[in-house]
């Protein structure tokens, strides 16, 4: 690899060409590094942008060209003749190039993101005899799409590219499999739209019926519990994590991501988000709420209780958790006043209480949109909450990610007691 980035310095452009070329012919070469690292030339000025994506994009669009062609004349046969050693005989041949002649040329643009998949597309669009117009289409906008991914990472990487571009690649990858996973969804629905309504028809009628039979208060009981469950799974993959100390590459990354997408001119409004955790909102919050309850309430003291355990324990947990990892807080001044930053204060404090908040508003009000808007805002202040110590890295990155994961398993617990200590009175009589 050192070779081919050294040819890179020296030759440039042709050398981008002829390896993006190659790669997708499927030669053993790793394009998408290459193109990081044009980028970080691209930075370095010794590169043109525009240019590196025109050259880029045109080798990958001039090499699965190659290999569509190299298809269309050699696979069609071969596979006629052979392809029933594999279950891939003409007739089921015949229905694979009908149904990527309909909708497989659309994942062209997306497989170039998947490596393995981008080396047999171009092979596979030839054997499945899809038309040259709508492969080129699709082929060609998607090595264009790919070319400009990486060459502008690199750029805006810079210095940083080799440091977190397998990092990044690994989530892009990611991205491109939910979004084929989506394709083949809406092809299925499409295609199979009557079996799949039945079937869903089928089964949500057993839903409502054990719905009913359960009734509401036990089915969010479950659907709690599931959220639980979740969050205490994170918990246990984040401990491992911490343990092995290998929280440092997120919080490197996540650090230099906010460093660059936020500059100064973000202070005032960033430094006014520390607000939503503070006493000053808190306190009032919490007396609003405690009235809310007391006129509104279904068990009104034992929501009020609930309330205050949840939000005042919240504290007390959070200094426990800092007592027990005892991770010094990245501003932290060793030598006059040592600070514990995980989990994060903002994050816990702001997923525990308006977490609870707004299930206990959801829990007196039927209208959906209602319950709807206050979720949504619930996820936006949390997630604003948690930005204050990102921008001015008084915490950790992971510390703000512990906040939430570790908040999560406190608010859904308290929730589950809440609704438990509710039913039991009721079963006793």
């Amino acid at each position: 690899m050192h070779t081919v980035l050294e040819l890179i310095n020296q030759y440039g452009y042709m050398i981008l060409f002829f390896a993006l070329i190659l790669e997708l012919i499927a030669f053993p070469l790793p394009g998408e590094l290459i193109m990081t690292y044009c980028g970080f030339l691209v930075y370095d000025s010794k590169m043109s942008w525009l240019l590196s994506i025109l050259v880029a994009s045109s080798g990958a669009a001039l090499g699965i060209t190659i290999s569509y062609f190299a298809g269309t004349k050699l696979g069609l046969n071969f596979f006629k003749r052979h392809g029933s050693y594999i279950h891939l005989g003409q007739e089921r041949l015949e229905k694979t190039s009908s149904w990527f002649n309909s909708y497989g040329n659309r994942l062209l643009i997306f497989a170039y993101f998947i490596p393995g998949v981008r080396h047999i597309t171009g092979y596979f669009s030839g054997i499945t005899q899809i038309s040259y117009k709508k492969f080129s289409t699709n082929a060609y906008l998607g090595a264009l799409i790919w070319a400009s991914t990486f060459i502008s990472l690199g750029k805006f990487l810079g210095p940083n590219w080799e440091k977190f571009h397998g990092y990044i690649s690994k989530y892009l990858l990611i991205g491109s499999l939910v979004i084929l996973i989506i394709l083949v969804i809406i092809y299925s629905y499409k295609n199979h739209k009557d079996e799949i309504i039945k079937f869903a028809y089928k089964y949500m009628a057993k839903a409502l019926t054990t719905f009913h039979s359960m009734g509401r208060i036990k089915v969010t009981i479950a659907f709690i519990s599931v959220a639980f469950l979740g969050f205490f799974a994170l918990v246990i993959g984040l401990i491992q994590d911490y343990l092995a100390n290998e929280l440092q590459q997120f919080d490197k990354i996540t650090t230099y991501l906010v460093s660059v997408v936020f500059d100064e001119n973000w202070d005032f409004l960033i430094s006014f988000l520390s607000y939503l955790t503070s006493i000053k909102i808190l306190i009032p919050l919490i007396i609003l709420m405690i009235i809310y309850i007391s006129r509104k309430g279904i068990d009104k003291l034992l929501e009020m209780r609930f309330l205050l355990i949840t939000i005042v324990g919240g504290e007390v947990y959070l200094s426990i958790l800092r007592y027990i990892f005892k991770r010094i807080s990245p501003s932290s001044n060793i030598l006059e006043n040592i600070q514990y930053s995980f989990p994060s204060k903002e994050s816990l404090i702001a997923i525990i209480t308006y977490s609870f908040i707004t299930f206990i508003l959801i829990r007196h009000t039927k209208k959906t949109w209602v319950n709807t808007a206050l979720v949504l805002i619930t996820i936006l202040v949390c997630i604003l909450s948690g930005l204050n110590p990102l921008y001015f890295q008084t915490e950790y990155p992971s510390d703000v990610y512990a906040g939430y994961i570790f908040g999560g398993v406190w608010v859904t617990l308290n929730i589950i007691l809440l609704e438990i200590y509710r039913i039991i009175p009721k079963v006793q009589s």
